[in-house]
């Protein structure tokens, strides 16, 4: 019977590729790589027949979570709504671990990214906030506490 090895990554598709990869340099991640995919490969996986698309591969510093940012340069994306809520249906959230809470929410909050909602605990284990990045994307941030 198949099996699944392991998470690889997650993939999210952004208009600006240089506003979403500094976003996520600024949490911490670092640039894997970066390429230009387009041809028979990833015209047959995406169904899209004369793709092009940049790809900016970040990794978490301890290189166990991997996020690959692409923007498709042909053929040009259909907007969407960027405001969509963690109950509606979808990838609503990525995730991240870090080491003071605070600091980060404030550095995003100069930079122009807010919070969802607020900073909440989870009992004496967590801190954890919602910060709405670049193109809608939530970000999870959480703090571990106890």
């Amino acid at each position: 019977m198949s099996k699944t090895l392991r998470f690889d990554h997650v993939g999210v598709t952004v208009d600006d590729l240089e506003r979403a990869t500094a976003f996520f340099l600024g949490l911490g991640l670092e640039i894997e790589g970066r390429t230009i995919v387009e041809g028979e490969f990833i015209d047959t996986v995406t169904a899209i027949p004369g793709s092009r698309s940049e790809i900016v591969m970040l990794r978490t510093s301890d290189g166990d979570t991997r996020v690959e940012l692409s923007s498709f340069v042909t053929p040009p994306s259909e907007p969407v709504p960027p405001e969509a809520m963690a109950n509606q249906p979808g990838l609503r959230s990525l995730s991240f671990e870090v080491d003071d809470l605070q600091a980060q929410v404030d550095r995003l909050a100069a930079e122009g990214y807010a919070l969802v909602g607020g900073v909440g605990q989870y009992e004496n284990a967590w801190r954890m906030a919602y910060v709405r990045g670049p193109e809608g994307i939530i970000v999870a941030l959480a703090e571990r506490i106890g």
